[in-house]
């Protein structure tokens, strides 16, 4: 007779810890990841975007994010040959992915504005545009000389 596992969860049917039991949050594999397709705006959510499409950017980029993080002060790991599982194309400026240390070794937060994944993305949102070089590819509105 087969066993039914719709009344378990993934955990439960695993029997082996999601993280090694000597991992602690300052151990790569408890990081975060940030994909750029998390808050671009010309994907859907169905193509993973994880904010409101009036937040998100245009086509941000892995090193937009990485100094972002860590100018912030947080540590940051830089995977540029890592790619989303939703994303279609294969090309070099979609490719990559952030991990972001958000807690330290002890379990407390390492800035206090930032508690969880969705505190990231949205301060990120808010931080890519302020960008020199976002702001060197807009038209400038102010006097020619």
């Amino acid at each position: 007779m087969a066993t039914s596992y719709t009344s378990l969860s993934q955990r439960e049917r695993n029997p082996q810890a999601f993280f090694p039991n000597s991992a602690t949050h300052a151990d790569p594999c408890r990081f975060v990841c940030v994909y750029p397709a998390y808050i671009n705006s010309k994907k859907t959510r169905a193509e993973g975007r994880r904010v409101g499409k009036s937040k998100a950017i245009d086509n941000p980029t892995v090193n937009e994010i990485g100094d972002i993080l860590e100018n912030a002060g947080l540590k940051t790991i830089i995977e540029t040959n890592r790619l989303y599982s939703r994303e279609e194309s294969r090309e070099p400026q979609q490719r990559g992915r952030v991990r972001v240390q958000l807690k330290n070794p002890d379990g407390s937060l390492i800035k206090d504005e930032l508690k969880n994944k969705d505190d990231l993305l949205f301060y990120l949102v808010d931080m890519i545009p302020k960008l020199k070089t976002r702001n060197a590819n807009q038209p400038h509105k102010g006097k020619k000389r």
